[in-house]
């Protein structure tokens, strides 16, 4: 399990290979998904022969704020592993991002790494007048529409996913580790899943990853997100190098609309 970045994966674990720019879909983005208050809990679950086992859990909450005289939604995103597996491999990660309430574009993102021996910190400042994103490595120019690891998926909870058929790209662009990507992820429809918390109608979509260390390259990892207003996650799952791992949504409270997307048994 070792580099399991628990938050990276609950967010789609941004990894992907660039592609052509496409659609202005996640620019210009109104948020029609999810209020300030919202929370939702994920636990992580690792196999390595068919048996998950829990590994660790994320919690998600949004608050309104304000950063630099502009209203903005702060997401916070905190990532452990699991107490009775600290000894073998200890994760604390933090991700946060200050998003413009008006354009759905970042302002402000902030991460914080403790995975085992390894650290990093990042923090990035999006200068909306210059088009610049300034880190502590440099200032980078970036597009007038442009994402953050968190914000893209934020944005991505308000798409209108029945103007798209089965098989298509949605594209936009993301500024992560000081370099400028051209994503996608891929619509797949929709499907009825069983999850612990419930069984759900649920869309679900693929993002493209590249082979590294801990993921296999290709559209290996599958995504599905509530079929009703909200479009809060459900189920994250993708095989790895050793092993597979899915997140499954445990928790929520303040979602903008009721879960409709729930199936009562």
């Amino acid at each position: 399990m070792k580099k399991l970045w628990i938050i990276g994966l609950i967010i789609m674990c941004f990894a992907f290979k660039p592609v052509e720019p496409g659609d202005d879909t996640m620019c210009n983005q109104k948020n029609t998904s999810f209020k300030a208050g919202e929370e939702f809990e994920l636990t992580v679950y690792y196999s390595v022969a068919g048996i998950y086992v829990n590994a660790g859990n994320a919690k998600v909450k949004t608050t309104l704020t304000h950063l630099n005289n502009r209203p903005v939604y702060h997401v916070t995103a905190l990532g452990n592993s699991n107490s009775s597996y600290d000894w073998i491999f200890k994760v604390r990660d933090v991700y946060e991002s200050y998003i413009d309430t008006a354009t759905m574009q970042p302002l402000k993102f902030v991460r914080k790494i403790r995975e085992g021996s390894y650290k990093r910190n990042e923090d990035i400042a999006f200068n909306k007048q210059t088009n610049t994103a300034v880190t502590n490595k440099g200032v980078y120019k970036v597009p007038d529409c442009v994402q953050d690891v968190v914000s893209s998926v934020f944005a991505a909870r308000s798409i209108d996913f029945s103007k798209y058929s089965e098989g298509d790209k949605i594209p936009f662009e993301m500024f992560l580790s000081n370099e400028l990507y051209h994503l996608y992820i891929r619509y797949l429809g929709k499907e009825k899943i069983k999850t612990r918390f419930g069984t759900f109608n649920a869309i679900k979509f693929k993002p493209l990853l590249i082979k590294g260390e801990m993921f296999k390259g290709g559209e290996k990892m599958t995504v599905w997100v509530s079929d009703d207003a909200n479009h809060i996650p459900l189920r994250v799952q993708s095989p790895i190098v050793v092993g597979s791992v899915k997140v499954d949504l445990t928790g929520y409270k303040n979602l903008r609309y009721p879960l409709s997307a729930q199936i009562k048994d």
